[in-house]
């Protein structure tokens, strides 16, 4: 461990060099990719640190209970060193965590979609229940959020609706909520009082740079058109909206929650670009394993990953076996339970296979 920790700081070292190189600082992208990389080693950096300080201390310590001269301080140094191996064991147990191969997207901004699955008009509510969930958690986590686009069907009722997060780290805390999620409860329009079950999808992609994906222009459809509110009707005069369709996959991307076209181009830009990333890494996961999965299934109500139960008030993760008592502060965007239970089964099944 001692000898990967020390090329990791040489590395660090190393990026920050290139960084200050005036023939690279010019390049923008390089200096990107630099940057993000002396980013992502910043904290095995502080572990590699404090891992090297604790063992200086540790070896002082032992030094000192040695010491037959001064008993009584020999003896707090025995405490001392119990405490300092307590210490050296976490920092160890953190590091093997933190050596773990990292997915390169964790750090990246998301691309988020929420569609109304398996329930009618019941199925459109929760999917916008679902998307308020996920903009009071951006909130919680002082995330930027911004729709791409939405598709709404009714009074409080979406059956579709694309939007950007942007945040450190949010493709590492969101990534696992990409599935199928299932609500159980009497809608309004039910008389006799039945609990009816709807689903929704949700995916959640991370934000390609240029860097990440070439995609050249000559590949591109862009059509330009009026964007259109409930019932057709023209929310403005001026066509402002822009589908852009990338041709060798067949991808589209719209938006038209912008009134001006050349933000509406960007936002588009952005959403094919994570689309056509997720779809190159599908396709080279299904080489590695020759089978294929949808990211988020059908729709259908037996695809699930979570469970919301309103006569019950509670919420369940099946992956994980986490189950909360308390779904309006979930539905409020608290769902730090889950993601940290997903976080660890992550870092659990990364371990095992690392034989660690």
């Amino acid at each position: 461990m001692q000898d990967k920790l020390a090329s990791i700081e040489e590395r660090s070292r190393e990026l920050e060099r290139q960084m200050g190189d005036p023939e690279i600082s010019g390049d923008y992208s390089r200096v990107q990719k630099l940057a993000r990389e002396h980013a992502s080693l910043k904290k095995l950096v502080g572990l590699a640190s404090r891992h090297r300080q604790v063992t200086e201390d540790i070896v002082d310590a032992r030094s000192m209970t040695r010491d037959d001269s001064d008993r009584e301080m020999a003896a707090l140094a025995r405490e001392e060193l119990a405490e300092l191996e307590i210490v050296k064991g976490s920092i160890e147990d953190e590091l093997r965590v933190a050596l773990l191969p990292k997915d390169p997207n964790d750090d990246k901004n998301v691309i988020v979609e929420v569609r109304a699955g398996t329930g009618g008009e019941e199925a459109g509510l929760f999917a916008a229940d679902l998307y308020r969930m996920y903009m009071r958690h951006s909130q919680r986590q002082g995330w930027q959020t911004e729709v791409v686009n939405s598709n709404e069907s009714g009074l409080g009722s979406i059956k579709e609706i694309v939007f950007q997060i942007k945040g450190g780290g949010a493709y590492s805390r969101l990534k696992h909520e990409s599935g199928v999620h299932r609500v159980q409860r009497i809608p309004v329009t039910e008389s006799s009082g039945r609990v009816h079950t709807s689903a929704a999808t949700v995916a959640v992609l991370p934000e390609a740079e240029e860097v990440d994906v070439q995609i050249a222009a000559e590949d591109l459809q862009i059509d330009v058109f009026h964007a259109s509110g409930h019932g057709g009707q023209n929310v403005q005069k001026v066509a402002t909206a822009i589908r852009i369709t990338h041709i060798p996959t067949g991808v589209t991307a719209i938006c038209q929650d912008e009134r001006s076209q050349l933000k509406n181009k960007n936002k588009a830009m952005a959403v094919l670009r994570a689309r056509v990333l997720a779809l190159e890494v599908q396709r080279q996961l299904q080489e590695r394993t020759d089978s294929r999965r949808s990211q988020v299934g059908s729709g259908d109500r037996s695809e699930r990953v979570r469970t919301y139960n309103f006569p019950q008030n509670r919420v369940t993760d099946h992956r994980v076996g986490v189950t909360s008592h308390n779904l309006e502060m979930v539905l409020d965007g608290d769902i730090d339970e889950f993601v940290a239970a997903l976080i660890a089964l992550e870092q659990t099944l990364k371990l095992e296979e690392a034989g660690i």
